[in-house]
């Protein structure tokens, strides 16, 4: 029987296929069936889309030009999010509080408090595996609960943004709109993408 025809347990998928885990419950990159076939490389499928790397080095800017240095601690590259023992995250961009991460807490492991803000663009996760569909929300509302106070995700298809506080509706909006990152300090994605001459469908 072709793996693709599998219901593969995660006991059986190898750890670096997995994305991200929540309350137990593996996310894994998409394709990874594909790779456990020997159809792609593992390389093949962790990847970012130019689009998405532009969308996060023009907040990453933002957040550079923009935010104090002395408040914030500014971490991207897939930063790993350690909740508790069933539940470890990435994050596209995550500012933290420098007296939440102090110099000493800067390690080789997963950050393990919570950071002030988070930045998502995409989901890069496989939508083929049942549940999967709720992984937005049940990442949203983990981080949440976790005491992050912002949550940003930045779709390309659907070119929506979409903002979550804690008490707060979740609020979408289109991404042609000007929308506070932190600490009053705005982006204009839809705006940015113009500007640099942009164009996908």
């Amino acid at each position: 029987m072709l793996v693709q025809e599998l219901a593969v347990p995660t006991s059986l998928v190898p750890a670096e296929l997995v994305k991200e885990t929540i309350d137990g419950r593996a996310f894994y990159y998409p394709n990874f069936r594909k790779v456990m076939a020997g159809e792609l490389a593992l390389d093949d499928i962790m990847g970012s889309s130019t689009l998405q790397s532009l969308i996060v080095d023009f907040i990453y800017y933002i957040v550079h030009t923009e935010l104090s240095r002395k408040l914030y601690v500014s971490l991207s590259s897939e930063i790993g999010i350690h909740i508790d023992k069933r539940s470890n995250l990435a994050g596209d961009l995550a500012i933290f509080e420098r007296s939440k991460l102090p110099a000493k807490k800067i390690n080789l492991h997963y950050a393990d408090v919570p950071p002030k803000m988070v930045v998502e663009v995409d989901t890069n996760i496989d939508y083929s595996e049942e549940g999967a569909s709720d992984y937005v929300h049940l990442k949203t509302q983990k981080l949440l609960d976790f005491g992050v106070h912002r949550i940003i995700w930045i779709f390309t298809r659907s070119r929506k943004v979409m903002v979550a506080e804690p008490g707060q509706d979740w609020l979408t909006k289109d991404w042609n709109q000007d929308i506070e990152l932190l600490d009053a300090k705005y982006f204009n994605v839809g705006k940015f993408l113009a500007e640099e001459g942009v164009e996908f469908e």
